[in-house]
């Protein structure tokens, strides 16, 4: 039976779509659903250009409820891939799925991370920080922002003259390089 990969995602998507094209006709994972807190995110039509189901919850449901957690049980889940999600998981996701959720950050984790720390912020505070690199990091979730084991990180120079768009844009290269492939590497690690 083929791994089920699960992906939260708030708004563009544009990993999810990597994720997505990656595992469509992979012989061993398929991403089984799409869920977002945001009813209006473009990645619910991405899910749909692919035939994937998708799951808008609230945070009520999130938060207060088992709803999420039974729903990827009944999924039969392996994996919880975070890509550009932006609410804290909660304890009941968290154990029950130990070690099966991963996020993505646009930064080399510890620096540029915690709470409010997403996207064009990231960006900014490494320039503002004048460093000389930037890149990406691919790390467990736990109960903190951007505090898990770190699994994979992706270094790019910063060149004199990058703005903000092109070190939005080389991070975003080496996240759709890196994160289909983290994911399919962890996947084979779990036992059938």
């Amino acid at each position: 039976m083929k791994k089920r990969i699960a992906i939260f995602a708030s708004g563009s998507g544009s990993n999810a779509q990597k994720i997505m094209e990656y595992f469509k006709k992979h012989d061993e994972a398929e991403v089984a659903i799409v869920l977002t807190n945001n009813p209006e995110a473009y990645v619910l039509q991405r899910a749909d250009n692919f035939e994937i189901p998708s799951h808008i919850f609230e945070k009520h449901e999130f938060t207060k409820t088992d709803h999420v957690v039974l729903l990827l049980r009944n999924l039969q889940i392996d994996l919880i891939v975070l890509a550009g999600f932006l609410w804290l998981i909660p304890q009941n996701l968290l154990q029950a799925f130990p070690n099966k959720i991963i996020n993505i950050h646009p930064a080399l984790l510890p620096k540029y991370g915690g709470k409010g720390m997403f996207g064009d912020k990231v960006h900014q505070s490494v320039l503002d920080a004048k460093d000389e690199e930037s890149g990406v990091t691919i790390h467990f979730v736990n109960e903190n922002f951007d505090d898990g084991e770190i699994i994979h990180q992706s270094r790019f120079r910063i060149e004199k003259g990058d703005d903000i768009e092109m070190t939005k844009f080389k991070g975003q290269q080496l996240e759709h390089l890196h994160y289909p492939r983290v994911v399919e590497g962890l996947l084979k690690k779990m036992k059938s």
